[in-house]
Parts: C-alpha cells; structure tokens; sequence
C-alpha cells in the first residue's frame, strides 16, 4: 500500500514551489514529521515533512522542477515497491553536488529582505548599536547556489555608532595634525606617518610624539601587513537562485513602472543616545532585549505614516488604497538574500514590542523559520543601511508600496547648535534619513513632511513614556 505526498499550501499568496533539493532518495525509510525535501518559493525556502511513515518508493519531482499547489511530489509505501521506480533515483540524486555546503555567515544584508512580497534593496540588519549575530544556518536556496558574493569579505568592522572612524596610521588619509603638534614632531625628527594617535577619530597629540619620540610607540610601518583573503566566488559561474531572480525581477519592474525620487534629510539623535545609555541596562533587564537605535527609528516612522498615509499607500491598478494599519517591511540581510519580514501593526506597538519583534523576525529570517505569510502584506518598508557602516543610500521602492526608507550610520559630528540665540559648536550624534517614493503618487512635499514630522520626533527624544519597561 503506498501513498503520494503533495506539495501543501505554503502561504495565502503562494501558488507554486520549486524543489531545491531532496533530502531523501528512492529506498530510504522516512518517519512522520521528518523532512522529505527543500521547496523554494518567491517568498520562502522550506522543508516538507513527511505525513507519513515508510519507504520512499518512487520521486516524482525532479530538482530544480517547479509545481503548483497540490501536485505529487513523492509516493511512500511500505518498501515493496520501491525496486520499480529505482531508475528515477539517479535523475535527482546527480543533481546534489558536493558544491552546495553551508554558506559562510555574511558580514552585509539587505536590507537588507530580498525574496519578500516586497523586497529592499540593501539592509535590515539591525542597527549598529545591536546588530543581531550573522547568519550561521545553511540557505536552503537552488542547487549550485553557493555562497554569497559578500561572504568572506575583508573583515573591515563597522564604524562604531558614537565615535567616527579613524584612518589607519601611515594611510593617505591621515587625520589632522595642529600645526604645534606638526613643529614638535618636525623638532624631536618624529615622522607623523609612523605615529599612531591615541585622540578622538585617530588624532595625533602631543603626547604622541613624546612618546614616539622616546621610542615608546613602534612605528606603524613595522607592522605586519595585513592579509586578505580572497573569496572563494572569484573565477567561478554560478546560477542566480530562485530568491535572487524574483529580486532581480522585481527591482527592474518596479524601476520601470514608477517614477522614483529621493529626499534625504539629515537628523540629530543625541537626545536618544542619551536616553538609551541612561535606560540600557533597565530595559534589557526588562525585556530581554538590547535597546538599539532601530526600534525608535521605527516607532518615529509608524506615527508619521499614521499622520501621512499617503507614504503608507499601495497602489492598485489605478486605485491607491490607504490601508488601516501600519505594516513596515523590515529589510534583513541574509546569505541567501535580502529579505523583508513583515512588522505588523507597528503603529499599535511600543518600544520594547518593536524590539522584540524585530529581534524575533531577524533571527526567523537568518535561520529559514520565517512563514510565507510573515513575508506578506507590508505597506511601507525600512531599511537599516547603517548597520553596516553606510551614511545612506537610495533604496528602490517595490511595487505595491509606494515608499521606503532607508537609515544611515549613526555617528558622532561637530554641529551648530542655537543656545539663547547664541550659536556653538558641540559634538552631537547624527543619521541621514533616505526616503525613495514614487512620484507618480507621492510628491516631493508629501515626502518632505513625511520626513520633517520624523526628525522632529526623533529630535526631541521624548520616549520615556513608550519605552514599555
């Protein structure tokens, strides 16, 4: 007695799936609830399991097929009839090479989210100041996907949140140099590129030259030089995966059907900054949660997007639709792509909720837990480019919304500052807010208001009373 074992329904939107690979071959026993095989879709990769126990007699689908909803993909009997179908096995088994191994954890994103029902370009990983751990799970994309083109990049860390970062010592680049600190290294025959400094961003002090000039500091020259390793990708071809072509689909649709424009703005955050190192340690003892910048940036959103509908829009033929909650699409960065799980009701939620589920929705994402269904309905999308070091970007905006914005580094800068009438100097945190929309439906004031309500927001820093300790 045998039984066929169907492709289920994977999602309300999802009509078909590819098998990426089988994880059983004809002959194999298979227990229920254990997994048969890998099926990518346009929205998520998954594992089927097996609703029954037995022996696979005969596989019905080959790697790389595409089927719809409900069609065969394998029969399970009790092993009697395994032997009749056996010359299928080879047809499948060949396509599993020894080239698809785990990928190594990406440094990157996007963002980055991409596939989603609407991908972003780029980022989603969390901010800088918290960025969830890389991705360790092997990606569960098409045979001969290997790994991710940023996978064993130079190990160049990311600009800390607070302190800009500083040139590396004997570089073009090197920082500022007082002229009283340039006459005493020339006097004691110090030279300024061997020096090290110890100042804010890397600058050279007069202690500096002190110290060198006693022999105290090695010069940086007699450092070892640093090794790159190249990455394994060089000199290869490889196949796009599924996830990569519904990207590559969707990006250049959407650069086609909509007229898209950028407005940046550029926003001071010290006043969280401050709120966060003030609460850190409360909340995470609170809520089991890091409290990084990300979930304020969200917060800021959801609220002017109650205000600005129109920036949470989706457009539907000639229709726009204003949807009655707040849906942000966050992009998260993963070695399979990026990717872009859906934050429900974001408008409702408060920060400590925020962090949570953005917290629960990365790690989901990394790891292939995600539902087809959490990969859905998004009205407007953020992406946190910053994480990995990006003063901003221009993000694409995918078809049916009509905005998405992209976060920048948060970093340490000298401002003008109004005190009394009287203008300063300080030092202040800063980010750039990229904001894309297609313009066939937002205009450039839309935008701009959208941004001002944000910054002004974010400005003021006043979210004591929704932190949700």
């Amino acid at each position: 007695m045998s039984q066929e074992v169907n492709l289920p329904a994977l999602g309300e939107s999802v009509t078909e799936g590819t098998v990426t690979r089988w994880l059983k071959q004809v002959g194999d026993s298979v227990a229920v609830d254990e997994p048969l095989v890998e099926i990518s879709t346009d929205k998520v990769d998954t594992e089927i399991p097996s609703p029954i126990a037995g022996v696979i007699e005969a596989i019905l689908v080959a790697e790389d097929d595409t089927v719809e909803v409900g069609a065969p993909l394998v029969r399970i009997g009790d092993g009697s009839g395994a032997a009749a179908p056996a010359a299928e096995a080879p047809a499948v088994a060949v396509e599993e090479p020894a080239a698809e191994q785990p990928a190594v954890p990406a440094p990157e994103a996007t963002p980055a989210v991409e596939p989603a029902a609407v991908p972003a370009p780029q980022e989603v990983s969390p901010p800088p100041a918290a960025a969830p751990a890389a991705p360790v799970a092997p990606p569960a994309a098409p045979v001969a996907a290997p790994l991710p083109p940023a996978a064993t990049a130079p190990p160049v860390p990311a600009p800390a949140p607070s302190v800009p970062q500083a040139s590396p010592s004997g570089s073009r680049s090197m920082p500022y140099v007082t002229p009283i600190v340039r006459k005493l290294a020339n006097d004691h025959g110090v030279n300024l590129e061997s020096v090290t400094g110890t100042g804010v961003g890397g600058r050279i002090r007069k202690e500096d030259i002190v110290a060198a000039a006693s022999g105290a500091v090695a010069p940086a020259a007699a450092a070892a030089p640093t090794t790159v390793e190249p990455s394994a990708l060089r000199g290869t071809n490889v196949p796009m995966s599924r996830l990569r072509k519904v990207i590559a689909e969707r990006a250049v649709a959407s650069m086609q059907q909509t007229a898209q424009l950028t407005t940046v703005v550029e926003i001071d955050v010290t006043e969280i900054a401050e709120l966060r190192t003030a609460v850190k340690d409360q909340f995470l003892a609170a809520t089991g949660q890091k409290l990084s910048f990300l979930p304020f940036f969200v917060k800021a959103a959801a609220e002017a997007l109650r205000v600005h509908p129109i920036i949470n829009a989706v457009v539907e033929g000639e229709t726009i639709t204003y949807p009655a909650t707040e849906n942000i699409s966050i992009a998260v960065d993963t070695e399979r792509g990026l990717l872009t799980p859906v934050l429900k009701n974001a408008g409702d939620k408060n920060i400590a909720a925020i962090a949570a589920d953005i917290a629960d929705l990365a790690e989901r994402t990394r790891t292939n837990h995600l539902s087809p269904d959490e990969l859905a309905g998004g009205t407007f999308t953020l992406t946190n480019t910053g994480s990995r070091g990006a003063l901003f970007d221009t993000p694409v905006v995918f078809l049916p919304q009509v905005a998405i914005l992209g976060t920048g580094i948060v970093q340490k800068k000298p401002v003008v500052v109004t005190h009394g009438g009287d203008d300063s100097i300080a030092i202040r945190n800063t980010v750039f807010f990229a904001l894309s929309y297609d313009h066939r439906i937002v205009d450039g004031a839309d935008a701009a208001r959208f941004l001002t309500m944000v910054k002004d927001r974010l400005e003021t820093g006043d979210f004591d009373a929704d932190l949700g300790m």
